[in-house]
């Protein structure tokens, strides 16, 4: 039952993305991308500085200069910059589908860079994973863009953000990274805004009312996925993560007239599988059999 329960909140947090995803899309279309990056880096920041504040920890302590932090900050602005202009820039469906993989490049750094051992049937899901994504982006064919990379870049920076949350020491409180991961968004979003040389837009009714749906429907998101995660059996839980998928298909289909063709769609389903393959064999490498007493 917990089980179930971790799936269902994880589902529902996957909805919660996609449906924000949505918004900034939305939010695209009248303002530059990076103004939309410094109102989310405010809005977020202010909402997890009040949790962190409940929760009588400091806003800022000294662990935070650590290289892991830092390094989990650079892949904050990296993965959040280059996923947002991917859902301004390019169709939502394709966007979402090469986000999904991330955990491969994930579990490719952990091996690279942490020490983690992954075995060839790993590497292989990897690999094929790598070819789903290559299957959408169709570099050196005619239905290449460039703008897809985009989403590409993302991929890598959330992969950098969450290969470096490992190493963090465990004095720093989630909610105190969250806080940080929104608030390096502030200084990000306005450097991209004067390197574009756009500025400020003002918003009327109905950008503001996108803007405060995107930043409390992120947050419920977040707290969705802490507590499947929780509630879960991890390895349960996960697979559930690329349910975003079909709800960004869905509403890239329904609302923004999006068509994906067979490639886009194939390459999609080999990333979702290649992923949820190598959750599984990670799950059968941590469980290792008891051997059974010597008989005297």
């Amino acid at each position: 039952m917990d089980n179930l329960r971790g799936a269902v909140l994880m589902v529902l947090a996957m909805l919660g993305f996609a449906i924000e995803d949505a918004f900034i899309k939305l939010m695209g279309d009248a303002l530059p991308v990076g103004q939309i990056i410094v109102m989310l880096g405010i809005g977020g920041s202010a909402v997890f500085a009040v949790v962190v504040l409940a929760q009588k920890r400091a806003l800022f302590e000294r662990d935070m200069l650590a290289a892991p932090v830092l390094t989990r900050a650079a892949g904050e602005i990296m993965g959040t910059v280059c996923f947002i202009s991917a859902i301004v820039f390019t169709p939502l469906s394709t966007a979402s589908a090469i986000l999904q993989a991330t955990p491969l490049v994930v579990t490719l750094g952990a091996a690279l860079f942490l020490g983690e051992t992954v075995g060839w049937r790993r590497w292989a899901a990897i690999s094929v994973g790598f070819l789903g994504v290559l299957m959408i982006i169709r570099p050196g064919l005619d239905g290449f863009s460039p703008l897809s990379l985009f989403a590409v870049g993302g991929v890598f920076g959330l992969a950098l953000r969450d290969i470096s949350t490992r190493k963090i020491s465990a004095s720093l409180s989630s909610m105190q990274l969250s806080f940080l991961g929104f608030l390096v968004l502030i200084p990000a979003g306005l450097m991209l805004l004067a390197v574009t040389g756009k500025s400020f837009t003002p918003l009327d009714a109905r950008l503001w009312l996108l803007i405060t749906a995107s930043i409390a429907i992120g947050v419920f998101a977040y707290y969705g996925i802490v507590a499947a995660m929780r509630v879960g059996e991890v390895s349960f839980v996960t697979p559930f993560r690329y349910s975003r998928l079909i709800f960004a298909m869905i509403i890239g289909t329904t609302f923004f007239g999006e068509r994906p063709d067979l490639l886009t769609i194939l390459g999609g389903t080999v990333i979702v599988a290649s992923g949820i393959y190598t959750v599984l064999r990670e799950r059968k490498h941590r469980i290792k059999p008891i051997a059974a007493p010597l008989k005297p």
